[in-house]
């Protein structure tokens, strides 16, 4: 047998061991449950029970610990989901299960460093997206689902009018908090969690079309901020349709920090007072 015929044979054995290990519909739907719940009842039970009378500042602060509190935990369920799976959680685990590897070839699956150059175009569609794209689709969703609309006291942006500022500057405490939070948000947590854990294991049910699903699904997660669904839906596909082409989550995690970036580099410029 020539070295192509091996590694022929060895990629349609490494394809089938992985179709053989695919999620069922009910599995996804369970852990994308048991992701989302903690964070829904968070965001509409906790929140509105512990924020009762008090100042912008510190509501606005509560609201970002306890949604700390939903990210952590994802990390903490995809380590447990990873333990059952592999029987470990070494690095290198990690790193084989949640594709954080180098990105490969559609075609070959062969490692091809220079696909990185995608990362580039792919971040500034996601931003373009974003950016251009959020506030209509906002009011489009809001218009067909007006109960979804944004309640009073649930905007971040209070933090950031001349009165917030103000109270902000020297407050380190709250760049510690944020950058915890964006540490989980747009890697350890949501990432881990749904790029990670989910999308290599969604082939068997949604076939080509599992980013999709992923996209999709990683939308409808964020119910605790439900007015946004919508608006992020765009950049939530470009994010799953990343780590999917390249077969490297390290692509969606990348787009997925640029705006934690953006934030931290904000709250930075008010804790220094410059903002």
């Amino acid at each position: 047998m020539s070295t192509q015929e091996i590694v022929s044979t060895n990629k349609g054995q490494d394809l089938s061991t992985s179709m053989e290990n695919q999620y069922t519909l009910w599995q996804i739907l369970g852990i994308w449950f048991a992701a989302g719940a903690p964070m829904w009842i968070l965001g509409w039970v906790t929140y509105p029970a512990l924020s009762a009378g008090l100042a912008p500042l510190d509501a606005g602060l509560l609201r970002m610990k306890l949604i700390t509190v939903g990210l952590v935990w994802q990390f903490v369920l995809s380590m447990i989901i990873l333990y059952r799976e592999e029987g470990n959680i070494r690095p290198s685990t990690i790193s084989r299960r949640f594709w954080l590897n180098h990105p490969r070839s559609a075609r070959s699956g062969e490692t091809k460093k220079a696909l990185w150059w995608w990362i580039i175009p792919l971040c500034l569609l996601a931003a373009a997206l974003e950016f251009g794209l959020r506030s209509t689709l906002v009011d489009v969703w809001t218009g067909i689902f007006p109960f979804f609309a944004e309640p009073a006291g649930y905007d971040f942006s209070v933090m950031l009018t001349p009165e917030m500022r103000v109270q902000l500057v020297g407050a380190w405490g709250m760049l510690a908090l944020f950058s915890v939070s964006a540490l989980f948000n747009t890697f350890l947590g949501e990432e881990f969690l749904f790029r990670g854990v989910l999308l290599p294991k969604m082939e068997g049910v949604f076939g080509k079309w599992d980013w999709v699903a992923n996209g999709v699904m990683f939308s409808f997660y964020h119910l605790h901020q439900p007015w946004g669904i919508l608006a992020t839906l765009p950049a939530d596909l470009i994010l799953a349709f990343s780590g999917r082409r390249f077969r490297s989550n390290w692509f969606p995690i990348i787009i997925h920090s640029g705006q934690s970036v953006f934030f931290l580099v904000l709250i930075l410029g008010l804790v220094l007072g410059l903002a």
